[in-house]
């Protein structure tokens, strides 16, 4: 087979010059959270060049990820979400270093996925406490973080921006982050960008959300688009750098 360098990104090459493709393929980047937003920027990433990827996520692929996750479809439910992308991403360029780990960023874990050795840490996690750690540990580190706020209750792409984390405004999911950290006295060590959307729409009373996922207490609305928006957005954050 010939090198993946002069054939599936040749057309890219031709946008951005050689220099900048060798630059891609040397960097490192570690992405959190292989869901809504996470699977779509995992594949941006891959189809762009990034040779050197690790993902991370310790969910299975359940029938609600249908509509909105990449690598959710009725023939891989009940398979590790990690497990099932890689391979994907593996059909797009062979060559590409991907290392798939089902697990959860916490504090207990935190000192297994060596941040320093990554250029770039996406943080596409929902959980709260998780992603508050995950924030701390990478603006400690050596690499930079690019993080996703919110995506659910929200239909309107044009709303969707790029900001400091600081100046993220409307976003619920940001508010209990900071509300954390002031709680807690922890803060980022640096400032890292942020992807999000002021918007915030409401679940449609009419539909009971309890019976979409057992065990869960509450679970908000999604769209195809904009969790696959925000993902790209990721993606391009770190191909711009």
């Amino acid at each position: 087979m010939e090198s993946a360098d002069t054939t599936i990104f040749n057309r890219q090459t031709l946008l951005v010059g050689q220099d900048t493709m060798n630059a891609i393929h040397l960097k490192r980047v570690i992405i959190f959270g292989v869901g809504g937003v996470g699977s779509w920027c995992t594949e941006s990433l891959i189809r762009s060049g990034i040779i050197h990827l690790t993902i991370v996520d310790p969910d299975i692929v359940n029938i609600t990820n249908i509509n909105r996750q990449l690598q959710a479809t009725v023939k891989t439910l009940g398979q590790p979400k990690v497990e099932v992308l890689r391979q994907r991403l593996l059909d797009i360029n062979p060559d590409a270093d991907i290392t798939a780990l089902q697990q959860t960023y916490s504090s207990s874990n935190a000192y297994m996925f060596h941040l320093d050795d990554y250029d770039y840490i996406i943080d596409a996690i929902d959980s709260v406490q998780d992603k508050v750690q995950l924030i701390l540990d990478s603006t400690a580190s050596s690499a930079k973080l690019f993080s996703s706020m919110g995506a659910a209750l929200k239909m309107d792409p044009a709303k969707i921006r790029i900001t400091e984390f600081w100046s993220v405004k409307g976003c619920p999911l940001a508010r209990a982050i900071r509300k954390n950290f002031k709680k807690t006295g922890l803060y980022p060590r640096k400032k890292f960008q942020c992807v999000y959307s002021p918007e915030l729409l409401s679940n449609n009373p009419d539909f009971d959300n309890r019976e979409i996922c057992p065990g869960k207490s509450h679970i908000n609305g999604t769209i195809a688009h904009i969790p696959a928006i925000f993902g790209l957005t990721l993606a391009s954050l770190v191909l711009t750098q």
